[in-house]
């Protein structure tokens, strides 16, 4: 008798990241990332405000699942870009208005895929709201596992003690909420003020201690994509591999992704030494991302990231992360 084998969804995509072929007989199905960890939704409000610096498109939760779907990826971390009404550069009316309805759109679209996508709320951290924004987001359906942070957008500026201070605030209480953090710790370019390794220390030394026990997940390698990064971002990445190389105990729920780093045009230089930070790091807290940069874009940098000189299983571990707020 002929046998089938039924699977679907994210149920599919996370066996075959995990466990290969769910069938006897079955050739090898290609290694797939079981998530995807750095994804975003633009709501037709936020695509037409973001776009006066950046193209954007509306991308709504039907179009995201079918671009996992193409990608063979199972889950997805959906960001939302609310704190782009915060920035320090632009002047809107109603300024937390919008940042709750866009919070609150991102929550409505990933609860039509709630086995596929896990909305995180944002907002700029600097904000007189910020904290109250973090405790709605906690208590509404939809959202309570994560926020998103853009340091570079909000311009959080880490040598200057009363933006630490607000930091420190808020990790305090998304720690108190159970709340992820996901941050872009970038240099803004348009302010001209990049991060680099003395910030670094400053996030080490004097933030993540307030926020020990939720997942803390660096974006980008700390840096900006696309690419491995300026000096100061590979600089500022140093700092935190040496930092987890060494077990130091603030590193231990902090997680990196990989999003807009591994291009597929990477030298070969800049793999190798990719590579030296990734196993510096630990594979086992690298996550995969792809946070396509234009509307025409697929989720899909996972072939990118094969190119990497990595070990096979080393690559296997990456597919198969995924951090505790996705599961």
């Amino acid at each position: 008798m002929r046998r089938f084998c039924i699977t679907t969804g994210a149920i599919f995509y996370a066996a075959m990241a995990a466990f290969g072929p769910a069938c006897a007989g079955e050739a090898p199905a290609p290694l797939r990332p079981a998530a995807d960890h750095h994804q975003h939704l633009f709501s037709p409000a936020a695509a037409a405000w973001m776009s006066s610096s950046i193209v954007l498109a509306p991308v709504d939760a039907d179009e995201l699942v079918a671009q996992l779907d193409a990608a063979g990826v199972g889950r997805a971390a959906v960001l939302s870009a609310a704190y782009a009404y915060g920035l320090p550069t632009r002047a809107i009316d109603h300024e937390y208005a919008r940042v709750r309805a866009e919070n609150d759109w991102v929550a409505a679209q990933a609860a039509r895929h709630p086995e596929r996508l896990v909305a995180l709320c944002s907002f700029n951290p600097l904000k007189d709201y910020a904290l109250l924004e973090l405790g709605r987001c906690a208590t509404t359906p939809g959202f309570g596992r994560g926020i998103k942070l853009d340091f570079a957008a909000s311009d959080v500026q880490l040598d200057q003690p009363g933006h630490v201070e607000r930091l420190r605030q808020v990790f305090r209480a998304a720690n108190a909420r159970g709340m992820a953090i996901v941050m872009d710790m970038r240099a803004s370019r348009a302010l001209g003020r990049p991060y680099g390794a003395a910030q670094a220390r400053v996030l080490l030394e004097q933030v993540l201690p307030y926020a020990p026990d939720v997942p803390v997940q660096v974006s980008h390698l700390a840096g900006n994509g696309p690419g491995f990064g300026d000096t100061p971002a590979r600089e500022a990445l140093a700092v935190l591999a040496e930092a987890a190389a060494r077990q130091d105990p603030r590193m231990r729920q902090v997680w990196f992704d990989v999003a807009a780093v591994v291009q597929a045009d990477l030298p070969a230089d800049e793999a190798r030494r990719l590579v030296r930070r990734l196993r510096q790091l630990g594979l086992d807290r690298v996550l995969y991302g792809s946070d396509p940069r234009g509307a025409s874009e697929a989720p899909d940098a996972w072939e990118a990231f094969l190119r990497l000189p990595l070990e096979k299983a080393e690559t296997a571990r990456v597919a198969r992360n995924v951090v505790p707020y996705l599961r």
